[in-house]
């Protein structure tokens, strides 16, 4: 059994156990969080929703918070002598699916 869920933009796949990455929650280690925006679920039969499966929901607790690896962005135009670097480090919440409710 697998669901497709929706949050922060971005839609992941996932199956009970699961431990996936999304964008911040801001919520802290240990909490449970539930995900309503339920796109598909697959039990059996492929259960499609228009735009969201109505009454399906998935529940995860979240294992921790923290920054990805640093993304190097470096500007250079040739000739003009033009050059910038820049850092950044996207903010995740790691999750793992507890139980899909569909």
């Amino acid at each position: 059994m697998y669901a497709i869920i929706a949050t922060g933009g971005k839609q992941y796949k996932v199956s009970e156990g699961d431990i996936i990455r999304v964008e911040k929650l801001g919520v802290e280690a240990g909490q449970t969080v539930t995900f309503d925006q339920v796109l598909a679920v697959n039990n059996g039969e492929m259960t499609v929703g228009a735009p969201t499966v109505s009454g399906a929901s998935v529940s995860a607790t979240v294992l921790r918070e923290a920054k990805a690896k640093k993304v190097v962005v470096y500007k250079y135009k040739a000739k003009l002598g033009y050059h910038k670097k820049n850092g950044h480090r996207q903010l995740y919440t790691q999750v793992k699916i507890d139980k899909i409710n569909a």
